[in-house]
């Protein structure tokens, strides 16, 4: 489980592989100088609900991963991810969709 921390706040926890997905997204959109909001569902062993924070290029942003080395990205939760930043309503963390024919080949290895 990784950790967000955004200005002085408490960290946000979020799972290495999201975070990874999530960095590309954030950076991208703060290397423009967009200000947008973050949305995500408390993950399990936090108070039930849902969280927003504004995230603006003024504002200190540090991502911090468990896992030493960096996972294999997926240019469609990317995109999934940067079509939500681009929205009114902002970056929605969701979960990565794995298609069943990336299933099938798995299982073929």
């Amino acid at each position: 489980m990784g950790s967000l921390y955004y200005g002085g706040s408490e960290p946000i926890h979020i799972d290495d592989r999201a975070l990874a997905h999530l960095k590309v997204v954030v950076a991208t959109k703060l290397r423009r100088n967009e200000s947008f909001t973050l949305s995500w569902k408390h993950p399990d062993g936090e108070s039930e609900g849902r969280s927003t924070v504004w995230l603006h290029p003024s504002i200190p942003l540090r991502f911090v991963f468990d896992d030493v080395e960096a996972p294999e990205l997926s240019r469609r939760w990317i995109e999934t991810l940067a079509h939500s930043a681009n929205s009114s309503g902002g970056i929605m963390l969701v979960d990565e969709l794995i298609e069943s024919s990336e299933l099938e080949g798995a299982d073929a290895g």
